[in-house]
């Protein structure tokens, strides 16, 4: 089979009697190919089906204008609203970006920052996996100084950039409305302690019952998923308390829905007999009855703080080695699920 040759500006030129330095000005969009030149160029490189060699120019520039994005999960609300807003600022700053995820897998997480480093991305946005032990996959990018920004979940003592929420606060104030409500055995339903998000919420939930004379109990602390199987296994496990808990704090609102209808199945009035309270603000929570109470997880904001710091850093703009933490601001959003004292809409 014959391979068509690949069209390159010096057949462009040779066509149209100009130089490949005038093409490639033209293609490019300069000023200095007057109007009428750069139209025929343009037209004629289109008709010819020319492709600009990105690799072959990064190479000269030793830039490719490009961002990884490693994330440890693609089908949650959180994620792709972090997503969205790295992508309108590395799109205003016209980077492209390639996007992979570990499937909460270390050695996936690992494979997908050889491949990135390879690819010469010009800098890294990093959520970390549920099994992640130490930073070794990103030593490769720090040999060759390639900024590296981590968010969400991070190992918060590290070098580096991270952009998080104060997740210990967070975790105390979930905890402390449940108290405020008549709550004292109070369950906690979270995942992977390994991660910052979650042991921090978990010190915050323990600093809350400490501070309201209440004993902490582990029997009340359930470690698990938050897909649907697991937050199944949840509810089981909340189901066989003896006595039931009045009031369950659970780190993700898509285990917090799956739950609390399963309770509601087995006759359990929410929030009359168990209050709940969930995380992140996802949209399930708005839809779900009793409405969910939970904790904004602002998560637009942050892909926009984490995406803007690169690439001021990038551009020169801005020494982001300057600051070794950026804490996104969240809140207690009180809705039904949680209200014990009161029905009235807050």
């Amino acid at each position: 089979m014959k391979i068509e040759k690949e069209i390159t500006i010096y057949d462009i030129a040779k066509q149209l009697g100009v130089s490949a330095a005038t093409v490639s000005r033209a293609l490019n969009g300069s000023n200095s190919v007057n109007t009428n030149t750069r139209s025929k160029i343009k037209t004629l490189a289109e008709q010819l089906g020319y492709r600009h060699n990105h690799f072959a120019s990064s190479l000269r520039l030793q830039k490719t204008h490009t961002i990884g994005v490693i994330l440890h999960e693609l089908n949650s609300y959180f994620i792709t609203s972090v997503l969205s807003g790295i992508e309108k600022v590395a799109r205003e700053a016209k980077y492209n970006l390639i996007i992979v995820h570990s499937a909460e897998n270390a050695s996936i997480e690992s494979a997908n920052a050889r491949n990135l480093f390879h690819k010469r991305v010009d800098g890294v946005i990093a959520s970390l996996s549920f099994d992640t032990e130490n930073l070794a996959a990103f030593k490769l990018f720090q040999s060759k100084k390639i900024p590296v920004v981590f968010f969400d979940r991070v190992f918060e003592n590290s070098e580096g950039v991270k952009v998080i929420i104060n997740n210990y606060q967070a975790g105390y104030d979930a905890t402390t409305h449940l108290i405020q409500q008549g709550c004292k055995r109070i369950a906690h339903a979270t995942s992977s302690l390994k991660r910052n998000v979650y042991s921090e919420r978990l010190r915050g939930y323990k600093q809350a019952l400490l501070d309201n004379n209440i004993k902490y109990d582990d029997k009340l602390l359930i470690i698990d998923g938050f897909k649907e199987q697991d937050a199944i296994r949840v509810a089981n496990k909340i189901l066989a308390m003896k006595p039931l808990p009045e009031g369950i704090f659970i780190t993700n609102d898509f285990c917090a829905a799956v739950v609390m209808q399963l309770l509601k199945d087995e006759g359990i009035r929410i929030p009359e007999d168990i209050a709940i309270v969930g995380f992140n603000n996802d949209i399930i929570g708005k839809v779900i009855s009793p409405k969910l109470t939970t904790i904004s997880y602002p998560g637009f904001e942050m892909g926009q703080v984490a995406a803007s710091s690169l690439i001021n850093h990038l551009k020169g703009l801005w020494d982001m080695n300057l600051t070794n933490t950026l804490v996104i601001k969240s809140e207690l959003i009180v809705r039904e699920s949680s209200l014990k004292k009161s029905k009235k809409a807050i």
